[in-house]
């Protein structure tokens, strides 16, 4: 029973987490640092895509217009910017891989990108106060935005969601377009992710997983998340990001101090 209350806690964490930009893998490290049990790779990657069903049914209407009205010039764009971004991300993380490169797990460098990320946040909203603000995504920005989701994989603990808005902020867009360019882009990168740890999964190790847990985690993580989608959205109608910027703050100076404790590895 304490088996699943902690798999259902975990995927609540994910889905508030994960299109919030408060960095998610921050978060789940918490999380597992309260229950002192850590999950595997593929555990966190899937839960992530369940996360994604969130943004397919938020923007639903966004989704089926892109889909299935391609014909449309402006659609066709929005695509293929779309698709741009993710290339940038999908091309540098398997470059990264075959060179070896694996990302960091300790709590030390995810804390610091937790704190920096919540700095910059606050820093350049207060920069960009009172700047006019585009609502097109233009193919510098797409392209920015491919790299800044590399960064972010790159430095787990920035947040992808956190990284990609706060590119498109510095490049003009407005909060609105900045969240939904970056939570669109979250649906083939995510899905793809986890689409390479299942298979790998099921080529090396599949009977060793727990995947009646994986399945339950992925769908309270959908289920949460399509909450704090929706209450993002309506938050920054009238609002900026400076609140998770400071949020970030406290977490990330949190998790160092519980890192110097030896609390959390």
């Amino acid at each position: 029973m304490v088996e699943w209350v902690r798999i259902v806690i975990l995927g609540i964490v994910e889905g508030i987490t994960e299109f919030l930009p408060i960095s998610s893998t921050g978060h789940l490290l918490l999380t597992e640092a309260l229950f002192r049990h850590a999950q595997s790779e593929l555990f966190n990657t899937v839960i992530q895509v369940g996360a994604v069903l969130a943004v397919i049914i938020v923007f639903g209407a966004r989704v089926k217009t892109l889909a299935f009205g391609w014909q449309q010039p402006t659609n066709r764009d929005h695509l293929a910017k779309l698709g741009a971004a993710f290339l940038i991300t999908a091309v540098g993380g398997l470059l990264l891989k075959s060179c070896g490169w694996k990302p960091p797990h300790s709590a030390v460098p995810v804390a610091w990108a937790t704190l920096i990320g919540g700095i910059l946040f606050v820093v350049i909203e207060q920069w960009l106060r009172g700047k006019e603000r585009t609502a097109g995504i233009s193919w510098s920005v797409a392209v920015a935005v491919g790299f800044a989701q590399l960064f972010a994989a790159v430095f787990p603990g920035a947040s992808r969601s956190g990284t990609t808005i706060l590119i498109a902020l510095l490049l003009g867009v407005n909060r609105a377009r900045a969240a939904e360019f970056s939570f669109l882009l979250g649906i083939p990168t995510l899905v793809a992710a986890g689409g390479k740890e299942i298979v790998d999964a099921l080529r090396t190790h599949a009977p060793h997983e727990p995947w009646l847990q994986l399945a339950v985690a992925a769908m309270v993580a959908a289920t949460t998340a399509s909450f704090a989608v929706r209450w993002l959205l309506r938050y920054i109608q009238t609002h900026d990001f400076s609140f998770f910027g400071w949020y970030r703050i406290a977490v990330g100076s949190a998790m160092l101090l519980l890192a110097f404790r030896g609390i959390i590895h």
